[in-house]
């Protein structure tokens, strides 16, 4: 374990990114808690309003990014600095993607529907940095062994293949089979087969003068919405909090 930790974390310089990763999905869901606790009216934690104006954690988000952002920069890969950089990174951008829906849509939407996408760029983040960390890519690793280099090419060749057959899945409309795909093998195998999406750029050039293809697509996107919303609602509800319009609360919510 010892030699695997060296081989592929620490000698490749990856460590900072780990810890980086870590602090970023500690951040976020700490965040999340907190939020859910001051809108439930519990716990001793408060919205900070100074002079009236709601401060959003977007902003000391942005502020340790920034500060992370250019300590890394300045210290290289290696030694405190960087961890230490790589963690404050990590903790200003789980403050900011937390509230991700309220930079795109340039409105408090935190506890909306449109807040859901804070939660889900949180989880694709994370799954994608997660990935780089075990790609196990050879760069910054000294004097491979002819055992380590078979394994890191095939790493490498199933990576690539993954990610070709995750663009064919997003090309049919299927972005989150196409974003997890790219982590968990043969995901994105099953995004690339089977029929595209109704509305995809794929259906839009070949289902076009197939009227039985376009009915199948459209029949089958029903039937997997109609299965899938529910459990994927209340996954989303469980980590992120349920958004307004579906809560029936006995009291007003306290507004974040």
């Amino acid at each position: 374990m010892g030699h695997w930790w060296y081989r592929n974390i620490v000698e490749p310089g990856k460590l900072p990114l780990l810890l980086a990763l870590l602090s970023f999905v500690l951040s976020f869901l700490i965040t999340r808690v907190i939020t859910r606790m001051i809108r439930a009216g519990r716990g001793p934690f408060k919205n900070i309003t100074p002079g009236g104006v709601h401060v959003h954690h977007v902003v000391p988000g942005v502020i340790l990014v920034v500060i992370g952002g250019f300590g890394a920069v300045g210290s290289g890969r290696h030694g405190f600095g960087a961890m230490l950089s790589a963690v404050i990174f990590g903790l200003g951008a789980g403050l900011v993607l937390d509230e991700f829906a309220l930079i795109l849509h340039l409105d408090d939407v935190y506890w909306s529907e449109q807040g859901r996408k804070s939660v889900e760029i949180v989880v694709v983040t994370a799954a994608l940095v997660a990935l780089v960390l075990g790609g196990f890519l050879p760069f910054g690793v000294n004097d491979l062994t002819a055992e380590e280099r078979q394994s890191r090419g095939l790493i490498i060749m199933n990576t690539a293949t993954n990610f070709f057959l995750a663009l064919i899945a997003l090309w049919k409309g299927k972005a989150r089979t196409a974003l997890f795909g790219t982590v968990i093998p043969f995901l994105a195998l099953i995004g690339a087969i089977r029929l595209a999406r109704p509305g995809s750029p794929y259906a839009k050039r070949f289902y076009a003068k197939r009227p039985r293809a376009r009915a199948k697509a459209n029949l089958r996107a029903f039937h997997h919405d109609r299965r899938w919303a529910v459990p994927r609602r209340k996954f989303e509800n469980f980590i992120g909090g349920t958004p307004d319009p579906e809560r029936t609360p006995v009291s007003k919510p306290t507004k974040h």
